[in-house]
Protein backbone atom coordinates (compact mmCIF):
# COMPACT_ATOMS: atom_id res chain seq x y z
CA UNK A 1 0.00 0.00 0.00
CA UNK A 2 1.46 3.18 -1.05
CA UNK A 3 2.76 5.64 1.60
CA UNK A 4 0.20 8.79 2.08
CA UNK A 5 1.77 12.09 1.05
CA UNK A 6 3.42 14.31 3.26
CA UNK A 7 2.82 18.02 2.87
CA UNK A 8 6.22 19.06 4.57
CA UNK A 9 7.93 16.73 1.34
CA UNK A 10 4.89 18.83 -0.70
CA UNK A 11 6.20 22.09 0.82
CA UNK A 12 10.02 21.57 0.62
CA UNK A 13 9.80 20.39 -3.06
CA UNK A 14 7.64 23.73 -3.87
CA UNK A 15 10.14 25.49 -1.86
CA UNK A 16 13.67 24.29 -3.29
CA UNK A 17 12.26 22.99 -6.53
CA UNK A 18 11.38 26.95 -7.10
CA UNK A 19 15.09 27.75 -6.34
CA UNK A 20 16.36 25.54 -8.78
CA UNK A 21 13.78 26.87 -11.36
CA UNK A 22 14.90 29.99 -10.72
CA UNK A 23 18.37 29.43 -10.47
CA UNK A 24 18.89 26.72 -13.67
CA UNK A 25 15.45 27.98 -15.55
CA UNK A 26 12.63 25.42 -16.03
CA UNK A 27 14.04 23.84 -19.11
CA UNK A 28 17.52 23.70 -17.67
CA UNK A 29 16.74 21.80 -14.57
CA UNK A 30 14.65 18.04 -14.62
CA UNK A 31 12.97 16.48 -11.76
CA UNK A 32 15.97 14.60 -11.22
CA UNK A 33 17.40 18.03 -10.52
CA UNK A 34 14.64 19.23 -8.42
CA UNK A 35 13.97 15.77 -5.98
CA UNK A 36 18.11 15.80 -5.38
CA UNK A 37 18.24 19.34 -4.37
CA UNK A 38 14.79 18.66 -1.93
CA UNK A 39 15.96 15.92 -0.72
CA UNK A 40 13.38 13.69 -1.75
CA UNK A 41 13.64 10.37 -3.97
CA UNK A 42 12.86 11.19 -7.25
CA UNK A 43 9.82 8.63 -8.09
CA UNK A 44 7.95 10.47 -4.98
CA UNK A 45 7.62 13.30 -7.21
CA UNK A 46 4.84 12.10 -8.99
CA UNK A 47 3.23 11.58 -5.40
CA UNK A 48 3.14 15.63 -5.62
CA UNK A 49 2.48 16.53 -9.08
CA UNK A 50 0.98 15.10 -11.85
CA UNK A 51 3.83 16.55 -14.11
CA UNK A 52 6.32 18.57 -14.38
CA UNK A 53 4.17 21.74 -15.78
CA UNK A 54 1.93 20.81 -12.83
CA UNK A 55 4.81 21.56 -10.84
CA UNK A 56 5.47 25.18 -12.27
CA UNK A 57 1.91 25.73 -11.92
CA UNK A 58 2.40 24.99 -8.49
CA UNK A 59 5.69 26.90 -7.58
CA UNK A 60 4.12 29.72 -9.56
CA UNK A 61 1.06 30.07 -7.09
CA UNK A 62 3.58 29.23 -4.26
CA UNK A 63 5.79 32.11 -5.25
CA UNK A 64 2.94 34.68 -5.61
CA UNK A 65 1.26 33.22 -2.46
CA UNK A 66 4.56 34.39 -0.56
CA UNK A 67 4.20 37.91 -2.84
CA UNK A 68 0.97 38.53 -1.48
CA UNK A 69 1.56 37.84 1.97
CA UNK A 70 4.34 39.69 2.53
CA UNK A 71 4.19 43.00 0.67
CA UNK A 72 0.09 42.73 -0.31
CA UNK A 73 -1.18 44.39 2.57
CA UNK A 74 0.72 47.48 1.95
CA UNK A 75 -1.77 47.93 -1.03
CA UNK A 76 -4.58 47.59 2.21
CA UNK A 77 -3.09 49.80 4.25
CA UNK A 78 -5.34 52.87 4.25
CA UNK A 79 -3.13 54.69 6.70
CA UNK A 80 -0.90 55.27 3.73
CA UNK A 81 -2.13 57.10 0.33
CA UNK A 82 -3.16 54.67 -2.05
CA UNK A 83 -0.30 55.85 -5.19
CA UNK A 84 2.25 55.74 -1.55
CA UNK A 85 1.47 52.18 -1.04
CA UNK A 86 1.67 51.61 -4.60
CA UNK A 87 5.53 52.97 -4.75
CA UNK A 88 5.84 50.88 -1.20
CA UNK A 89 4.73 47.67 -2.55
CA UNK A 90 7.00 47.84 -6.23
CA UNK A 91 10.12 48.99 -3.45
CA UNK A 92 9.38 45.73 -1.32
CA UNK A 93 9.63 43.46 -4.63
CA UNK A 94 12.73 45.61 -5.87
CA UNK A 95 14.13 44.74 -2.38
CA UNK A 96 13.29 41.04 -2.44
CA UNK A 97 15.31 40.79 -6.04
CA UNK A 98 17.86 43.44 -4.58
CA UNK A 99 18.42 40.00 -1.55
CA UNK A 100 19.63 38.27 -4.59
CA UNK A 101 21.76 40.66 -6.35
CA UNK A 102 18.98 40.86 -9.23
CA UNK A 103 20.31 37.85 -10.52
CA UNK A 104 17.33 35.41 -11.07
CA UNK A 105 14.40 37.85 -12.12
CA UNK A 106 10.97 37.13 -11.37
CA UNK A 107 9.53 33.58 -11.32
CA UNK A 108 6.46 34.84 -13.34
CA UNK A 109 8.29 36.43 -16.12
CA UNK A 110 10.79 33.83 -16.71
CA UNK A 111 8.15 30.93 -16.84
CA UNK A 112 5.97 33.38 -18.99
CA UNK A 113 9.16 33.44 -21.70
CA UNK A 114 9.83 29.73 -20.93
CA UNK A 115 6.02 27.66 -21.09
CA UNK A 116 3.46 30.48 -22.03
CA UNK A 117 3.53 28.86 -25.32
CA UNK A 118 4.21 25.07 -24.58
CA UNK A 119 2.04 24.22 -21.32
CA UNK A 120 -1.66 25.43 -21.31
CA UNK A 121 -1.80 24.33 -17.61
CA UNK A 122 1.41 27.15 -16.77
CA UNK A 123 -0.23 29.43 -19.20
CA UNK A 124 -3.43 29.25 -17.34
CA UNK A 125 -1.58 29.69 -13.79
CA UNK A 126 0.34 32.55 -15.54
CA UNK A 127 -2.91 34.20 -16.10
CA UNK A 128 -4.79 33.98 -12.81
CA UNK A 129 -1.55 35.03 -11.38
CA UNK A 130 -1.59 38.12 -13.04
CA UNK A 131 -5.17 38.90 -12.91
CA UNK A 132 -4.64 39.12 -9.23
CA UNK A 133 -2.22 41.52 -9.39
CA UNK A 134 -4.18 43.84 -11.89
CA UNK A 135 -6.60 43.26 -9.68
CA UNK A 136 -4.82 44.35 -6.61
CA UNK A 137 -3.21 47.06 -8.32
CA UNK A 138 -6.29 48.69 -9.94
CA UNK A 139 -8.47 48.73 -6.39
CA UNK A 140 -5.27 50.83 -5.02
CA UNK A 141 -5.72 53.08 -8.00
CA UNK A 142 -9.23 53.16 -8.13
CA UNK A 143 -9.01 54.71 -4.86
CA UNK A 144 -6.39 57.16 -5.58
CA UNK A 145 -8.83 58.15 -8.04
CA UNK A 146 -11.84 58.70 -5.64
CA UNK A 147 -9.30 60.71 -3.44
CA UNK A 148 -8.26 62.79 -6.17
CA UNK A 149 -4.70 61.84 -5.81
CA UNK A 150 -5.18 60.27 -9.03
CA UNK A 151 -6.33 61.80 -12.19
CA UNK A 152 -10.06 60.60 -13.00
CA UNK A 153 -8.81 60.00 -17.16
CA UNK A 154 -6.96 57.34 -16.52
CA UNK A 155 -8.73 53.98 -16.41
CA UNK A 156 -7.65 51.86 -13.81
CA UNK A 157 -7.34 48.44 -14.96
CA UNK A 158 -5.35 49.57 -17.84
CA UNK A 159 -2.58 51.61 -15.66
CA UNK A 160 -2.51 48.58 -13.87
CA UNK A 161 -1.46 46.68 -16.32
CA UNK A 162 1.04 48.86 -17.70
CA UNK A 163 2.88 49.29 -14.32
CA UNK A 164 3.19 45.31 -14.38
CA UNK A 165 4.19 45.18 -17.98
CA UNK A 166 6.53 47.86 -17.17
CA UNK A 167 7.69 46.30 -13.57
CA UNK A 168 8.33 43.05 -15.26
CA UNK A 169 10.29 44.07 -18.36
CA UNK A 170 12.85 46.20 -15.64
CA UNK A 171 13.07 43.17 -13.87
CA UNK A 172 14.33 41.57 -16.69
CA UNK A 173 16.64 44.28 -17.60
CA UNK A 174 17.96 43.82 -13.99
CA UNK A 175 18.65 39.74 -14.53
CA UNK A 176 21.04 40.84 -17.51
CA UNK A 177 22.30 43.54 -16.40
CA UNK A 178 22.48 41.72 -12.59
CA UNK A 179 22.61 45.22 -11.12
CA UNK A 180 19.27 47.08 -9.37
CA UNK A 181 19.41 50.24 -12.41
CA UNK A 182 16.12 49.42 -14.48
CA UNK A 183 14.37 49.38 -11.20
CA UNK A 184 16.14 52.20 -9.90
CA UNK A 185 14.59 53.96 -13.24
CA UNK A 186 10.81 51.82 -12.59
CA UNK A 187 10.83 53.91 -9.34
CA UNK A 188 12.28 57.46 -9.73
CA UNK A 189 11.45 57.42 -13.49
CA UNK A 190 8.31 55.49 -14.47
CA UNK A 191 5.98 55.99 -11.59
CA UNK A 192 6.04 59.52 -11.06
CA UNK A 193 5.27 60.04 -15.03
CA UNK A 194 2.22 57.63 -14.71
CA UNK A 195 0.76 57.82 -11.05
CA UNK A 196 -0.61 61.53 -12.04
Amino acid sequence: MPRPANPEVRSRLLSVGRDVVLGRGFNGCGVQDITEAAGVPKGSFYNYFESKESFAADILEDYWQSIEDRHGPILYDARVKPLARITKFFRGLTHDHGEANFAFGCLIGNLSLELSNGSEVTRSKLSAVLNRWESALSACLREAQERKELGGKQHADELAQILIEAYEGAVMRCKVEQSGNALDRFEKKVLPRLLV
